[in-house]
This record gives C-alpha cells, sequence and structure tokens, in this order.
C-alpha cells in the first residue's frame, strides 16, 4: 500500500490515478491523510496530472485549519492503493530514550528568585483587578440565593462570585 514516492512522476502518477475517482485521500471531508500526503510532494504536481492537481489545490486551501482537520496523521506508506510498492525514505529511527529525562509537570525544577519575582508581580495584578462589593441583606426581603442569581446574570462582566462574608440581620 502506499503512492511510492511523490516525489518523482512516478509517484504523481499512482496519486493522480488513485484521485480519479476520489475527492479526498480517505474519506469524504478532508483529513490528516489529506494532509500527510500533501506535505509529502515537493510542489504543486503539472497540469497533465488534473486529479492530483484539484486535489492539491483543494487541500492547499484548508492549509490555515490543517491542525483542526480529523483524523489522526499515520505514515505516508498507510495511504494509498494497495499492491503499490512504498519507495518513500523511511523515516531515520529514533533512539529509544530515557523518560526519566521528561519532567512533564516541572516538579523537580527549582523556583529561582525571577520566577517568583514575576510569580508575585502576577498575582498582584491579578488580585487588583478584583471586585469587591460588601452590603447588607435582610433576609425576609432578599435572599442570598436571589442576589447571587441577580449579579451572576450579568456573563459578559461576572465570571464568578464568592461570598467573603456573612452577616445576617
Amino acid at each position: 500500500m502506499g503512492f511510492g514516492d511523490l516525489k518523482t512522476p512516478a509517484g504523481l502518477k499512482v496519486l493522480n490515478e488513485f484521485l480519479a475517482d476520489k475527492s479526498y485521500v480517505e474519506g469524504f471531508v478532508p483529513s490528516q491523510a489529506d494532509i500527510a500526503v500533501f506535505d509529502a510532494l515537493s510542489g504543486t504536481p503539472s497540469a497533465d496530472l488534473c486529479h492530483a492537481l484539484r486535489w492539491y489545490n483543494h487541500i492547499k486551501s484548508y492549509q490555515k485549519e490543517k491542525g483542526s482537520l480529523p483524523g489522526v496523521k499515520k505514515p505516508l506508506s498507510q495511504y494509498g492503493p494497495a499492491g503499490v510498492e512504498d519507495t518513500t525514505a523511511a523515516a531515520p529511527a529514533v533512539a529509544d530514550e530515557d523518560d526519566d529525562d521528561i519532567d512533564l509537570f516541572g516538579s523537580d525544577e527549582e523556583e529561582d528568585e525571577q520566577t517568583k519575582k514575576i510569580k508575585e508581580e502576577r498575582l498582584a495584578a491579578y488580585n487588583a483587578k478584583k471586585l469587591q462589593i460588601a452590603c447588607v441583606v435582610e433576609d425576609d426581603k432578599v435572599g442570598t440565593d436571589q442576589l447571587e442569581e441577580l449579579i451572576t446574570a450579568f456573563e459578559d462582566y461576572v465570571q464568578s462570585m464568592d461570598v467573603a462574608a456573612f452577616n445576617k440581620i
């Protein structure tokens, strides 16, 4: 399975024949399969390869959204017609590395003075933006739940509401 080397005329011819009755490499919508094949091309197919050229121009229009297209990118040899030998250069093998070197959460790193100072400045700026309202609520006239609903109704301005102190009259 595969198209062969898509940088050669033979590989482009196989792609053109494959796309003669298809709009996409896999399925009925643009996908990561199309992006994988598109990225393997060295340039725009020539005009005599009309199906490949049509597909190329169509997939080129999705370049801004290519990361959000459905599907999972597989190796290029996984796409294309069956029975075609994959002659693309194999990707260099990645040596196994210790996973111990990877710290996903940064827990082992010590914070230096610069990092601490930046963190404190950002927290101070965040706290300076907070709005606090003090009010006295008579429970017989207005319930705190009603007050909270009225305040959070301003969704564009209020993200959340916390009761800092509570005095009941």
